[in-house]
């Protein structure tokens, strides 16, 4: 079995949990925010939805240089349909380009780089594991905690919620 062949299940199942929370950001919260170091909802779902485009480096170019004082800009999206507009749009053309990679082009090198100085340098699939689909987890993990203080009900993620059992 080829390596994509794993690999999208696991990205279908985790993009359709993730859409399930964007789908219940209410956008009256969009300016919530629970510390003052902390993304606004709004953003935070921007992030979400923006961050499959990472794999589009990922896999089709050989390195990313992150230039100093020029962090990645999150377009600023303002409604829930539009958050789920551009998610849903993502995750398809990623998906494809996911579905176009052989176990070779998977182990290939990625390497990372800040201000021309390579920081790692590891096979594409790990990258893409770490860069695209654990980062996507942990935010998801920061929208659930947001929707609790919001009001908002979680859904189930990897079992029952509080709110659906």
């Amino acid at each position: 079995m080829a390596m994509r062949d794993g690999l999208l299940p696991e990205f279908d199942h985790e993009m359709a949990v993730t859409r399930k929370l964007l789908e219940r950001v209410a956008e009256d919260r969009f300016a919530f925010q629970p510390h003052e170091k902390s993304m606004t909802l709004g953003r935070l779902a921007a992030h979400l939805a923006d961050i499959p485009t990472w794999g589009q480096t990922i896999l089709q170019e050989a390195e990313f240089n992150m230039v100093s004082g020029a962090p990645h800009v999150t377009r600023p999206l303002s409604t829930r349909a539009d958050v789920l507009d551009v998610f849903d749009g993502n995750i398809k053309k990623i998906r494809g380009l996911l579905a176009g990679m052989s176990d070779a082009d998977l182990m290939s090198p990625w390497t990372f780089k800040q201000d021309g100085r390579e920081m790692f340098s590891m096979p594409r699939v790990a990258a893409w594991r770490s860069w695209v689909m654990s980062h996507l987890i942990h935010h998801r993990g920061q929208l659930s905690v947001y929707l609790r203080h919001t009001g908002s009900k979680v859904p189930s993620i990897y079992g029952p919620s509080a709110d659906e059992s």
